[in-house]
């Protein structure tokens, strides 16, 4: 018996080893690229060049398997072809962003009803009835004791023509290091505000993390915007419009002065995110008489969000590793294409990998394009040599690496009495990285209105001012120029827990 069990577990592990090598598969030659929409300034994602699944056969297989092989691969072919879209969850704290999130995935077949009643339970058990939603996002214990999100919460729905994957941002102010590494992978925003009486108030006051979240998401990349005014069955709303358009009118004015288009790329919906109405279905006219526009499902749907370039060389910010039969390592591609086999860098270390495998959510591909959040199985590096923050990137056209770059900063909020000049200290935060810097010269101010160079010199500036300046870091960080790579040369630069600028690198 002893034995028996040892042969098996041999054979077990066998076919692990045998598993986790590169395996020959069967690819479909037609390699179909997308055309290249010529880009806003500013968005540089959400492509879904044809995605290849790759048949895993281990051994040569005969003719009648192969056609098989070939079928299944088709039919994941067909849901590859979908496009994919990042879609950020932003707003302040309880505000009804995991629930709303939590109630998506229910609603779209994610999880099934067994689970909601055992989450149900917990949460009464708790005494917290009413976060039981929120316990399909917030999965760990401290989040739901706190009933505060902490992590990113990532998760996967579908709608009939696009893939999304939800990133649901801490909303708390001591978790928006957190919520800036969300919003950085995103296309798409959900800004999610509370109709509540007294609770949008709280929010979007001085201090509330509405106007900060706003600003945060403009500056790293997210264009475009959908602005849900959730808990609107709440008995202090009872589906009134005039709470509605009141939330409205105080939110568009807000909205242009961060640098949003409101006719263009904002809209706006009412939702409950607790009872999940007009999220998959739109609401029933007894419910709501005035509404007569889309859910939520039906908004996303609508977006029309600019390609990223497939032909670009190969950019994936490193926003995870760990170990799983070799190193492997997660991330957003930004830009270009990644193929089975191909020979890349990690920056700045310099190191030469080859791709072993290439996983989308849980299936094997043999290439993804732009836009695609990755599990890369790399061979020729350590887990442990590589840090959040470092770039796998193309070998011909490798990523930049400096330690000081010129860079056109607005300043949004100095902390009371500082003064911003050559000297001034904070945390940089660009794509996944998270580096102390300083601001070694003030080159130049720029006028707000015509965007041209003040001529006097410049020794200090105050709030709202623009100027030109040159950024020195304490490690070698990877990015680019603004022009060249706009998702990898955008930061934020933030001081005691506040954000104080927002700025893009001119020059390396």
């Amino acid at each position: 018996m002893f034995v028996w069990m040892v042969d098996l577990e041999e054979d077990i592990r066998s076919l692990q080893l045998d598993s986790a090598e590169d395996i020959n598969g069967v690819v479909n030659p037609e390699d179909e690229k997308p055309d290249v929409d010529k880009m806003d300034e500013g968005l540089l994602s959400g492509s879904d060049p044809k995605q290849e699944v790759q048949a895993q056969s281990v051994e040569a297989e005969p003719k009648a398997k192969v056609k098989e092989i070939l079928s299944v691969q088709d039919e994941e072919d067909e849901q590859m072809k979908k496009r994919h879209l990042n879609v950020v969850f932003i707003g302040h704290v309880d505000a009804g962003k995991s629930t709303t999130g939590g109630q998506i995935l229910f609603l779209s077949g994610q999880v099934d009803d067994r689970t909601i009643q055992k989450y149900e339970k917990e949460a009464k058990d708790k005494s917290r009835e009413s976060w039981y939603m929120a316990y399909i996002m917030d999965t760990n214990e401290e989040e739901r004791v706190k009933g505060k999100t902490v992590e990113v919460g990532r998760a996967h729905f579908e709608t009939d023509t696009t893939r999304f994957t939800i990133l649901d941002a801490p909303g708390h102010k001591s978790y928006v290091p957190n919520m800036i590494s969300g919003a950085s992978q995103a296309d798409i925003g959900v800004l999610v505000i509370s109709a509540r009486k007294g609770e949008f108030e709280t929010g979007y006051e001085r201090g509330g993390q509405t106007r900060e979240h706003v600003q945060l998401a403009k500056t790293l990349g997210v264009t475009k915007l959908l602005v849900v005014v959730n808990k609107m069955d709440d008995p202090t709303v009872n589906w009134s419009k005039e709470r509605y358009d009141e939330i409205e009118s105080k939110m568009i004015p807000f909205l242009k002065q961060s640098g949003y288009n409101v006719k263009k790329d904002v809209s706006f919906l009412p939702i409950s995110g607790l009872m999940g109405l007009n999220i998959k279905t739109r609401l029933d006219k007894s419910l709501c008489s005035w509404w007569d526009g889309p859910c939520l499902f039906e908004s996303l749907d609508s977006i029309e969000v600019p390609m990223g370039d497939p032909k670009s060389p190969f950019r994936m910010p490193i926003i995870d590793k760990f170990k799983d039969m070799g190193t492997v390592v997660m991330g957003k591609v930004e830009s270009g294409t990644i193929r089975d086999g191909d020979s890349l860098l990690i920056m700045p270390n310099k190191d030469h990998v080859k791709v072993v495998a290439i996983y989308i959510d849980e299936n094997r591909v043999t290439l993804a394009g732009p836009g695609e959040n990755l599990r890369v199985r790399l061979s020729g590096v350590e887990e442990e040599d590589i840090l959040s923050g470092f770039v796998l990137s193309s070998a011909a056209n490798p990523i930049s690496t400096v330690t000081e770059f010129v860079a056109q900063l607005q300043i949004l909020e100095l902390l009371d009495n500082a003064i911003f000049t050559a000297g001034y200290k904070a945390v940089l935060h660009v794509h996944s990285v998270v580096e102390e810097c300083e601001i070694v010269e003030l080159l130049q101010q720029i006028d707000p209105k015509t965007r041209k160079p003040i001529k006097k010199k410049v020794l200090f500036v105050k709030n709202g001012a623009i100027v030109l300046c040159r950024v020195q870091v304490n490690n070698v960080i990877c990015v680019e120029k603004f022009s060249d790579f706009p998702q990898l040369g955008r930061f934020t630069l933030r001081t005691e827990g506040k954000t104080v600028a927002v700025g893009k690198i001119t020059a390396l």
